[in-house]
């Protein structure tokens, strides 16, 4: 398929990895549905010529209404992006928080590659999911975020198989920390959640809790661009045999390293790493 003909839907495309993704993508002289949920960021989006396509992830009607929008056109590539990260204490997160952890970063890319699923088969298209080193790397205080993208990796590997006869490529990009809104909203997330808590609820864990955010910050402050994710994005859209797996950034790779440790030899580089302040 000549590349004036490729079409891609991107998810959760008005900012951060989808928006990087999408314009990458747009660049390469792709069709670009790009996700969006607000109109600002409609207008933003098709200012840059993409063509925006109201999708929310959680919304069946929403969902099928985009699907519908491609119509019976074929479709070279979608990109499962939108997501969102939670952060706190297992102990005290409240269960409709990790419910909505996992019905953003899991049961939507579920149901968004349901309904595109029909036009990927016409275009024999690729699918690629914007996991996270998260999806192997589960650390303290992020266990919902962590369980959300390990279910991705395994949504991923079942997909790869189960589509295979219809050849349809599944591959998952695993980031490490890349400069993206989303750890700024994953912040106000935690503050919103800690507000809504008893008085002293998250005393037990204030010191670990205080070094832990230390650190992320740091690390976000060394955060990679996201063109580095859509680069590894467009290539698993693109080569002939695209790679399973994509694991994008430094400490990313580090990270891999890490988990190759016996599990109590894991734990402490974690614990010396990321929650002891100073």
């Amino acid at each position: 398929m000549a590349s004036d003909e490729r079409s891609a839907v991107v998810t959760g495309a008005s900012s951060g990895i989808g928006e990087a993704v999408a314009l990458r993508l747009a660049r390469g002289g792709w069709r670009v549905l790009a996700g969006v949920r607000r109109e600002e960021d409609a207008e933003r989006l098709q200012d840059q010529g993409l063509k925006p396509l109201w999708l929310d992830v959680t919304d069946p009607e929403s969902i099928a209404a985009a699907a519908v929008r491609v119509d019976e056109q074929p479709l070279a590539g979608l990109v499962n992006n939108a997501g969102v990260a939670v952060s706190m204490p297992l102990e005290l997160l409240p269960l409709d928080e990790l419910r909505r952890q996992l019905e953003i970063n899991v049961v939507g890319q579920v149901a968004v590659t349901q309904a595109f699923l029909p036009a990927l088969r016409r275009g024999r298209g690729r699918i690629v999911n914007v996991g996270s080193i998260a999806g192997r790397s589960a650390l303290p205080f992020l266990g919902a975020y962590a369980a959300s993208k390990h279910a991705l990796e395994a949504i991923t590997d079942s997909l790869r198989v189960e589509l295979r006869p219809f050849g349809i490529e599944v591959a998952v990009v695993e980031p490490g920390t890349i400069a993206t809104p989303i750890w700024t909203n994953g912040a106000e997330t935690f503050q919103r959640i800690a507000a809504s808590l008893p008085d002293g609820a998250l005393s037990a864990y204030a010191e670990r809790l205080a070094a832990f955010r230390e650190a992320a910050a740091a690390a976000g402050r060394r955060g990679e661009p996201a063109e580095k994710v859509a680069e590894a994005v467009e290539h698993a859209l693109t080569v002939e045999r695209p790679r399973t797996r994509y694991v994008v950034g430094r400490d990313a790779k580090r990270r891999v390293q890490v988990e190759r440790l016996p599990d109590r030899w894991r734990d402490r580089v974690y614990e010396r790493v990321l929650l002891r302040s100073g």
